[in-house]
């Protein structure tokens, strides 16, 4: 169903950059939207996962383009999802195969730019510290990354669909270790132009 590159690393935390949608609601392109600074979203997205892990796979669609370029460009290895129109599942699924023999993973949203460093770093450091899954949590809000140890890559590697992790989360509950951050402004992503004139007015823009 899914064709990925190999693993080539070992031991590591890996962030998985979830950049395979269509974006349909936003009109399409919204991953190559520029944002107050002139940078994408989904490149900024991976600027800011990128410092807090030892590898970052983008997953995109099947077919090159300008995001892929954009991503290498920011510092990711890219893999083609070779699915036509990826949901969120199979996009984690086709991550965590690039990558099987990572310790841990990171998934990261590519539509929601504005998650900072340190919470992708509390969460990758949670993981290098032994926990199983890991989360931010702001006011009893759960939001993004979302890490997972290795032992769960079975799991990871069968999702399908749109659903992304949920169904991974609700079998492990006990599993969950909520890290307490103070901001959650940083979790909105990106679905339509309203939602990036909203982003785009946070970071200075009007």
């Amino acid at each position: 169903r899914v064709r990925c590159m190999p693993a080539r690393t070992r031991g590591l935390i890996v962030g998985i950059l979830l950049a395979a949608g269509a974006g349909s609601r936003f009109g399409g392109g919204k991953l190559l939207a520029r944002l107050a600074d002139d940078r994408g979203v989904a490149e900024t997205a991976c600027a800011r996962l990128l410092p807090a892990v030892d590898r970052v796979v983008a997953v995109v669609p099947a077919q090159p383009g300008a995001l892929e370029d954009a991503l290498r460009a920011a510092g990711a290895e890219v893999v083609r999802c070779d699915t036509e129109a990826p949901g969120m599942g199979v996009s984690i699924a086709c991550g965590v195969s690039a990558s099987a023999d990572a310790a841990g993973w990171l998934v990261a949203l590519g539509d929601m730019p504005l998650v900072p460093t340190s919470q992708h770093r509390v969460v990758a450091d949670a993981l290098r510290a032994g926990a199983d899954i890991a989360a931010p949590v702001c006011q009893g809000r759960r939001g993004h990354p979302v890490g997972f140890a290795a032992r769960f890559g079975d799991e990871l590697r069968a999702l399908d669909g749109d659903e992304g992790a949920r169904a991974v989360l609700a079998r492990h509950r006990e599993a969950l270790l909520e890290l307490v951050v103070d901001d959650d402004a940083g979790w909105q992503d990106i679905d339509t132009p309203s939602d990036l004139a909203a982003v785009n007015r946070r970071l200075g823009r009007p």
